[in-house]
Formats: structure tokens, C-alpha cells, sequence
């Protein structure tokens, strides 16, 4: 099926900004959320240049303000009639083991991955049961399958938690029109990832959302990506002793 009119919200950097040029190659309509307008501006012009046909709107938005959120996703649904699909992407990875001093980060992280996500889902699924139609997209990480420490902590608990949420919703609509997706990216390099030290099999951001893209036009259940090795260790993750683990980020 051909999703024409898609939302995706975290778009002025990273994943969200390389996703953008993806689909503008396929020739969607995009409404592009994020904090940063003046990055969605530059994104706009490369976008109508890589193809002039599509429409694009970009919106100032903090997915933290859940009010908003419902209230740009309406706008987006009023202004483009139906929306096709809503990737839930907007992320952070701020953070620190729990009880060294770092509450308002760690909690911050939990606000932006999970609770925010929540509403940017809530807002997207009110459309899409209205319009019996529509593709909802999370952007989980490969993090979620196992534990992590320092840095990593609450972040692999939030992704953990979304793509729970989202195989609940999935649950939910089954035997329906509206279709589910979640994807879990391995060590892709953008800004997120940069303070990472240890990235295995990390590729750059290009590669890593040409098979995002991929995945997400395919409205497969789950993917993790790239297939390679991600479709692998997914099984490999949660045997891991946690020995092993302390040795990652």
C-alpha cells in the first residue's frame, strides 16, 4: 500500500532527518515535527530538491507538550485530509546510572522515550480509528532486548517499554485495517549514538535508515536493523551474562 501522507516526528537530526530524504525519494508527503525549526528549514530545501513534487509542512513541536502533540497531528489531518502513517521517532539519550546525581536527565530520557511516545501513539491512533486506516510506526533500538548499564540504563528501558506498548496496540488492531509496526535499529552513527563509545557493527546514517525505510514500507510486525547481525543477536542479547554487558557503553 502506498502511504502518501506521513509524520514523523523527531526529524530535525539523526534518524528522523535521514528517514525524511528516504521517503522524499519515494515521493511522500512529509509533515516533519521537531524542537529545532531552523534544522527543519534546511531540511525542508533539501528535500525540495531532492523532489520538487512533494508537499511538505514542518512544525515547531516539543513532543514533551502532549496537548500539542494531539493538536499538530489534527492540523497535519486537516490539512492533508488523511494521514497514512506516523513514525514515532522523536528520542533522547541523556542519562547516568541511577543514584549518581543524574535524576533530572534519567527522567527526562523516561519523559521523551516513553511517555511522550505514549501520546505521540494516542494522537496518532485517534486518526487512524477514525479513518479505519493507517500505519503506526515506533522507533524502538536493539537496546530493548537486554539491559544496559551507565548511560544506557534508562534508555534501554524506555525502548523496552515502547516496543512492549506498541506489540500491545498491535494486539489491539488486530484483523484490521490499521497496520503496526516496530522498528529496533542496531548502532547507527548520528548524534544520539555519538557520545557512544563502543558501537559494534554500527554503520552511518544512511545505510542505517535505507533499511528502516525498508522495513517500514514492508509493514512487517518487527524488524531489526540492519538484518545483519541485529536479526541475529536479538537472540543473542538476552542470554548474554551480564559480565558481557558491563563492557558495552
Amino acid at each position: 500500500m502506498n502511504r502518501q501522507n506521513i509524520i514523523i516526528t523527531g526529524a530535525s537530526s539523526g534518524l528522523g532527518y535521514t528517514m525524511a530524504k528516504h521517503f522524499a525519494k519515494l515521493g511522500r508527503n512529509l509533515i516533519l515535527c521537531a524542537r529545532r525549526i531552523e534544522s527543519l528549514e534546511q531540511l525542508k530545501i533539501e528535500l525540495e530538491q531532492i523532489n520538487s513534487a512533494i508537499q511538505i509542512s514542518i512544525v515547531e513541536l516539543d513532543v514533551t507538550d502532549h496537548k500539542k502533540v494531539f493538536k499538530v497531528f489534527q492540523a497535519a489531518k486537516e490539512q492533508f485530509k488523511d494521514i497514512d502513517r506516523v513514525i514515532v521517532n522523536a528520542g533522547i539519550g541523556k542519562g547516568a546510572s541511577l543514584g549518581t546525581g543524574y535524576f533530572a536527565a534519567n527522567k527526562e530520557t523516561a519523559m521523551t522515550n516513553f511517555v511522550a511516545a505514549l501520546a505521540q501513539c494516542e494522537a496518532a491512533l485517534e486518526i487512524f480509528r477514525e479513518q479505519n486506516s493507517g500505519h503506526l510506526v515506533t522507533i524502538s533500538s536493539v537496546s530493548s532486548q537486554k539491559g544496559f548499564r551507565g548511560a544506557f540504563n534508562v534508555y534501554a528501558a524506555t525502548k523496552a517499554g515502547l516496543a512492549s506498548l506498541t506489540e500491545g496496540i498491535r494486539i489491539d488492531l488486530l484483523k484490521t485495517p490499521i497496520k503496526v509496526t516496530t522498528i529496533h535499529p542496531g548502532y547507527i552513527r548520528t548524534e544520539i549514538s555519538h557520545a557512544t563509545k563502543k558501537q559494534p557493527f554500527s554503520v552511518d546514517a544512511d545505510t542505517g535508515c535505507k533499511a528502516i525505510v525498508k522495513a517500514i514500507e514492508k509493514e512487517v510486525n518487527v524488524a531489526f536493523v540492519p538484518t545483519f547481525p541485529w536479526s541475529i543477536m536479538r537472540y543473542v542479547l538476552p542470554i548474554l551474562p551480564l559480565s558481557i554487558m558491563r563492557k558495552f557503553s
